[in-house]
């Protein structure tokens, strides 16, 4: 008999053995040298401390710099405000209708069988694969000034660049994928056994819905919409395109910290973005927090 099935076969049978028992197999099975794993773990904590903790504790020092006073001007500056304000309502529309997007795409992947549907599952990742500025001159091809439908919208007098559709598109564009692929691979594993039976016992499509499938998805649903709400807000690329740059009425906050930055207003740039670097970590904190939740579920 093969040495590993044999520790196959006795994590199947101890696996009512305590959490402990059942992973001392697994570890020696997959356990390296205390060099290896000792080097694995110090290139792992230099690329944390170069990549993360100096960027982040710069960041905070340099806002900072000269003394607090200066920093809370730069918060409390009215296009400052306006550029938060952005983003945040910017984020309060993406998100809902990348949950609404991303419900429906993994439901009709993991439920249904259709033609196509590979294609599909493609299709949702193309915003990973396309430069977020090449999609704000999409947008600006079609519907600017002199875009394909930029005519028309003129007429009716709809503006869509350089105004807060536009931002909305270019934001959409960006982030749709990341609720979809958090939950297609989760719909695939719980399969459509408790979906079957509900039906078989008279079950309607919402109740289908509300009773089964949201319960069983409903952090994994959250964890996605934590991670768009954090790429939302940090959208520079296509954001940048398509809103014109128009202080106080189209800056995000990513753009705010630009023009401060070029315009040579370090400590107040740095300023600005620890509000949004205090942004990014209350959302590893509300990641981390799900993640916990949706393993023990």
């Amino acid at each position: 008999m093969h040495p590993f099935e044999g520790k196959a076969k006795a994590n199947s049978a101890g696996s009512s053995l305590p959490y402990g028992a059942g992973r001392t197999t697994v570890q020696a099975v997959t356990s390296e040298s205390q060099a290896v794993r000792r080097l694995l773990i110090g290139i792992m904590l230099i690329f944390i401390v170069l990549m993360l903790i100096l960027p982040l504790a710069a960041v905070f020092s340099q806002a900072l710099k000269k003394g607090a006073e200066v920093a809370a001007l730069a918060w409390t500056d009215p296009d400052a405000w306006a550029a938060i304000r952005l983003t945040l309502a910017t984020a309060l529309v993406v998100v809902p209708l990348n949950a609404i997007f991303g419900l429906s795409a993994a439901w009709c992947i993991t439920k249904f069988s259709f033609r196509g549907k590979g294609l599909l599952s493609s299709l949702i990742d193309i915003p990973f694969s396309v430069s977020p500025v090449i999609a704000g001159f999409i947008f600006i091809l079609l519907f600017g000034a002199h875009g394909w439908f930029g005519p028309l919208l003129d007429a009716h007098g709809w503006q869509i660049i350089f105004s807060w559709p536009g931002i909305i598109l270019g934001t959409l564009f960006v982030t749709f994928p990341f609720v979809a692929r958090e939950l297609i691979p989760l719909m695939q594993a719980q399969g459509i056994q408790e979906e079957e039976a509900a039906i078989t016992l008279g079950a309607t499509g919402w109740k289908l819905f509300t009773r089964i499938t949201l319960p069983n998805i409903k952090w994994g649903l959250l964890y996605g919409l934590v991670i768009c709400n954090a790429r939302a807000m940090g959208e520079f690329g296509a954001v940048s395109v398509v809103s014109g740059h128009i202080r106080g009425v189209t800056n995000t906050m990513p753009l705010h910290i630009e023009i401060l930055y070029h315009e040579y207003q370090f400590s107040a740039a740095f300023a600005v973005a620890s509000l949004l670097v205090l942004l990014a970590c209350l959302t590893l904190v509300l990641q981390y927090w799900l993640d916990r939740k949706r393993q023990v579920h």
